[in-house]
């Protein structure tokens, strides 16, 4: 038996009852067409709200709390980890202040964090060098200062009694938005936050000319914290665990982490669910289907087998006609959800270029494959009865 044949015949056929054809159609497409949007909305908002967290560097960062005990070894052997995307030791925050003024005018004072090469938190901002600092928008407004415009940093303490200060001449890089640091603050390279320390503990700074005790041996300095963020979101659980043996208190952002893990499980369930019960809906409805067809047909059939069709061209006309249903149940089914698709991420639309119901090809390929194994599956228990007409039905038609 020829595939042509047999195809042309199955296409004949299903032509002609085109108004059942279009109600078997119908059917499908709303079963499929629901589930389509349905794990559109289930992909994209989990996606979006994963994607924010693992963009949001807030999210994946570790911080130490309690006096901790590092040096500049240790932080390196951390930055190493496969699950830290960026190590960078800090001094104590007492020391981390500067009093930041314009011409002689009034001084803000500001809190000053370390930074280097690869910083998340600033990975569009330019890096500076000890004569240059990121500054946040809000100290930048109480300074009224813009990009390339100098301040004066000044570094006090007291030694023996007296109040002494001493005062730096910096450079603003550039001005950090609201969303990168609210607070009054400006980052500098780690190297000026030492130095400060330094002062502030009576010891001099020779490259700035600041007098005191001789300065600390290179390589002794231990710093209370660090700046700290991890590689992805399954990192920030590694590092607390990590953290948590070596008896260390942290804070992260695991709860947060774990809320949108938990909502994606909980989708998913629901999702399965659903599909699972119109799924079972879709498969009984085509089965009854055709089962109702080879019934009408049985006269044709036998006709057909009398004309000398197989066993296997009789069960492949009735799976035909099955996935030409399936077939164009699923055109239409595409056409609904990409205007379904549209619609609700054109409502939701923040202008962040984010999706709320978004699907991608690999999805498609898999509803291809489910409903016409669906379709095939359905058609089998109809092209079962097909097998067992035989030929002798048609002659009595004859």
């Amino acid at each position: 038996m020829r595939i042509g044949l047999l195809l042309s015949l199955a296409w004949a056929d299903y032509r002609t009852e085109a108004r059942l054809s279009i109600c078997a159609v119908l059917a499908l497409t709303a079963v499929i067409t629901p589930l389509l949007v349905l794990f559109g909305l289930k992909f994209g908002l989990v996606s979006t709200l994963t994607e924010r967290l693992e963009n949001d560097p807030a999210v994946r960062e570790v911080i130490t709390l309690g006096g901790g005990r590092y040096r500049a070894a240790d932080v390196a052997l951390l930055s190493q980890r496969a699950d830290v995307a960026f190590a960078l030791p800090r001094t104590r925050q007492i020391a981390a202040t500067t009093d930041l003024s314009r011409d002689g005018g009034p001084a803000v004072t500001v809190e000053m964090i370390p930074t280097a090469a690869g910083d998340p938190l600033l990975a569009l901002a330019p890096q500076p060098d000890e004569a240059q600092i990121l500054l946040s928008q809000s100290a930048a407004e109480k300074l009224g200062v813009r990009p390339g415009d100098r301040l004066g940093a000044r570094f006090g303490r007291r030694q023996n009694g007296q109040v002494e200060s001493r005062q730096l001449s910096v450079t603003v890089l550039a001005v950090l938005p609201l969303e990168t640091f609210n607070r009054d603050g400006l980052f500098a390279p780690l190297s000026l936050l030492e130095a400060a320390e330094d002062y502030r503990d009576g010891r001099a700074v020779p490259r700035f000319d600041w007098p005191g005790a001789e300065p600390a041996p290179v390589g002794e300095r231990v710093y209370p914290g660090l700046r700290l963020y991890a590689a992805d979101l399954d990192g920030v659980e590694n590092l607390r665990q990590y953290f948590a043996a070596s008896g260390q208190d942290v804070a992260t952002q695991a709860a947060t982490i774990a809320q949108v893990r938990s909502l994606s499980h909980n989708l998913n369930l629901v999702f399965w669910l659903i599909s699972g019960l119109a799924v079972a809906g879709a498969f009984a409805a085509v089965v009854a289907s055709t089962l109702a067809a080879v019934e009408r047909k049985r006269k044709a059939l036998a006709v057909l087998r009398l004309l000398g069709f197989p066993t296997a061209a009789l069960v492949g006309f009735v799976l035909l006609l099955a996935l030409y249903s399936g077939a164009f149940s699923l055109l239409l089914a595409w056409l609904l959800y990409a205007a379904a698709e549209a619609s609700l991420n054109r409502l939701f639309d923040t202008g962040s270029g984010e999706f709320v119901c978004q699907l991608l090809p690999y999805h498609f390929l898999v509803a291809v494959l489910a409903t016409l194994a669906c379709s095939v599956l359905a058609a089998a228990l109809g092209g079962w009865r097909a097998a067992q007409i035989e030929a002798s039905e048609g002659l009595r038609d004859v």
